[in-house]
């Protein structure tokens, strides 16, 4: 737009000239003006004349070009990478209830219509070791991925991967693939410097962190860390009645990890010993160290498994696998604490039954906290009110079943639920006025899909 904007103003100028040019000849049977004045005059018109008309037949080609490119890059299209299961889980205790069959081929890529929400398939990069979650770093140039089937070494822990993103169509080139930590990778995060990797080990019960070198690729583990202590019963406190949903309390399993905003402190939550862990960081060696206090337990057996901090920084809200809740929490950025506020069901009031939740968002504007349901297959949908405090608003059906997780695009616009055992992505349009969900009738077909992350193309890095 700028550069059409610029050209047009160099067109004008040059048509001013012309225009000066052709009045000052008018004058030249004037008697008010003298012949070597108006001389003078027209000189200076005509050198001025010939001198736009130089600059603007010059320009115009290097105007054609950059407004070429420029159009050029805003039809780059945006992407959506796909983490999916892609082999069998391996390895895991007899009460281990989710058991994805390896349906998925790798990361799988779709173009996106940016009007309508539809998913157009574009590349398969195969992986045969479950890249469950990814990241893409904030300059769009690298991607990272968990691989939780893999298994490296004697003690058969799970990977991590680096690609470079081809800023052309999207497509991945591998970089280098490192030791997570831990087994069964199933989280992963970029923390605000961007020089670090987070990673949750869901089998293993532990965190890790992973150095991000100059060239995007990963180096070994700056700091793991192994939870421990008493694990929760098999029966949550808050489950619906006639639930049960058990799947986590048989060992620790440290299910997610995120920095908060300003990347001094560190959270994590452990499914199966219902806490969330709070860890201070320390940017120059990728160390954790143990906030005071070290952790916030959960009701027993409930299971934290995600959370997702509000757009203020303030209010932080986590999702329960097994009590099916949300709790809200304030959140003390200077001293990396967080006190409970509210309890409240993700499910509708006359439900009863078992219930495993998955995912929760916020809204990009703060306005409304989305919730997963898997067995119920739906995404609650929250009311957030002045303090942060929730309200139901009505729940949608996700067109499929287990909707493991679900994604924002870009514009807040539309909503990508990726439901496990159904094989497919189901693309909701978003009423950011009421936060309803509306199904546009578009599905992607996508084995076992885990995660969505998207990357616009024609954004410049």
């Amino acid at each position: 737009m700028k550069l059409h904007v610029e050209l047009l103003l160099l067109t004008n100028a040059m048509r001013g000239q012309s225009l000066y040019y052709s009045g000052l000849t008018s004058w030249k049977n004037s008697p008010l003006i003298k012949e070597n004045s108006h001389m003078n005059l027209v000189d200076h018109s005509r050198r001025s004349f010939l001198k736009s008309s130089l600059v603007l037949s010059t320009s115009i080609p290097l105007f054609a070009e950059l407004a070429q490119a420029e159009s050029k890059s805003s039809d780059k299209p945006l992407i959506a990478y796909v983490g999916t299961f892609s082999s069998p889980l391996q390895d895991v205790l007899d009460t281990q209830v989710d058991l994805p069959p390896g349906n998925g081929r790798g990361i799988h890529l779709f173009e996106i219509n940016r009007k309508t929400g539809a998913m157009t398939p574009a590349g398969i990069h195969p992986m045969g070791t479950s890249p469950s979650c990814l990241a893409v770093n904030a300059a769009g140039t690298h991607l990272y991925s968990t691989n939780e089937t893999d298994r490296v070494g004697k003690e058969k822990h799970g990977s991590v991967s680096a690609f470079t993103i081809n800023r052309e169509d999207g497509s991945l080139q591998p970089l280098n693939t490192v030791n997570s930590g831990g087994a069964g990778p199933t989280y992963v995060s970029i923390h605000p410097s961007g020089r670090f990797l987070l990673i949750a080990n869901y089998f293993g019960g532990s965190v890790s962190v992973l150095p991000i070198l100059e060239d995007g690729s990963l180096g070994e583990a700056t700091d793991v860390k192994n939870d421990a202590g008493k694990i929760g019963p098999t029966t949550a406190v808050n489950a619906p009645e006639g639930s049960f949903a058990f799947s986590g309390h048989d060992r620790t399993h440290a299910h997610m990890i995120q920095s908060d905003p300003s990347g001094r402190f560190v959270l994590h939550v452990d499914l199966g010993l219902d806490k969330i862990y709070i860890w201070r960081f320390d940017e120059n060696t990728g160390k954790l160290t143990a906030n005071d206090p070290p952790a916030i337990s959960l009701p027993p057996g409930d299971g934290p498994r995600h959370f997702h901090f509000h757009p203020n920084g303030r209010w932080f809200y986590s999702i329960q696998e097994e009590g099916s809740t949300i709790v809200l929490f304030d959140y003390d950025s200077k001293r990396g604490t967080l006190s409970s506020r509210q309890t409240i069901s993700t499910l509708p009031p006359e439900f009863k039954g078992s219930n495993f939740c998955s995912e929760i968002l916020v809204s990009p504007d703060g306005k409304f906290v989305y919730a997963g349901n898997r067995l119920h297959d739906s995404i609650g949908i929250f009311a957030v009110g002045p303090e942060g405090e929730l309200t139901w608003v009505a729940d949608e059906w996700t067109r499929g079943n287990y909707p493991r997780s679900f994604s924002f695009d870009p514009t807040g616009n539309f909503l990508y639920c990726g439901n496990q055992r159904a094989d497919n992505i189901a693309i909701f349009q978003v009423n950011t006025s009421t936060g309803k969900l509306k199904f546009t009738n578009h599905y992607a077909a996508v084995g076992n899909p885990s995660h969505i992350v998207f990357l616009d193309l024609a954004e410049k890095q």
